[in-house]
């Protein structure tokens, strides 16, 4: 069984399209199933992603770290830039809008894979200076083990490396071309939160279908 349904419209066009929603989200929710828990540890939290590997840290405390090492297979899931859908903008023309059907676009990707966690001071503060490097690139970092050595005994650092990519953007592409449009333009009049990402979105997958039936 597949852990997220993706229609075949929703496919995601590639690491061009999956991978700078991931990085410009950098908040999700990492998922350790453990081994016999009634059910898996979910943690929001924010997350680095590096080429093939999600880094994270976690407090000693968190139950997450028992479930990983039980288990090491987990899933860093991320979802954003949604917007409701209302059902009168599916007519257009002389459709009857309040037969239009509603809906929600969304992106949604799920990063899968085995993950370490590091013990070792000097792992961690390694770990958190790539972090920093990517979340604070102009900012100054501090070695952590001269300036953070006590604290960093009560985190430890976590490595994702990922096998496996689910990628979903649902974004009207299970509609034709004019219905499409019209979607875009009234999400571009609307613009609230979420709205103009959700509109990037349909914008480029559709030109992308397009640009493949020319």
């Amino acid at each position: 069984m597949k852990p997220m349904y993706i229609a075949p419209v929703d496919q995601s066009l590639g690491d061009e399209e999956w991978r700078p929603f991931v990085e410009a989200q950098a908040f999700g929710h990492f998922i350790a199933p453990g081994i016999g828990l009634e059910y898996p540890v979910v943690v929001p939290t924010q997350y680095v992603l590096d080429k093939s590997e999600v880094l994270v840290h976690f407090a000693i405390p968190n139950p997450v770290l028992d479930a990983l090492q039980a288990n090491p297979r987990s899933i860093l899931s991320v979802a954003g830039d949604w917007a409701f859908i209302p059902s009168n903008w599916k007519a257009i023309e002389d459709e009857d809008p309040a037969l239009g059907i509603p809906t929600t676009y969304y992106a949604a990707v799920q990063l899968r894979g085995r993950a370490q966690v590091k013990n070792n001071p000097s792992d961690i503060a390694n770990i958190l200076r790539r972090q920093l490097a990517i979340l604070q690139p102009s900012v100054p970092i501090s070695d952590p083990l001269q300036s953070d050595s006590g604290k960093l005994k009560s985190i430890r650092a976590v490595v994702l490396n990922v096998e496996e990519i689910a990628a979903k953007f649902k974004f009207g592409g299970n509609v034709n071309p004019q219905h499409q449009r019209a979607v875009i333009g009234h999400l571009k009049a609307r613009q609230g939160p979420g709205d103009l990402a959700a509109l990037a979105h349909a914008a480029r997958r559709l030109a992308s279908s397009e640009e493949k039936e020319a």
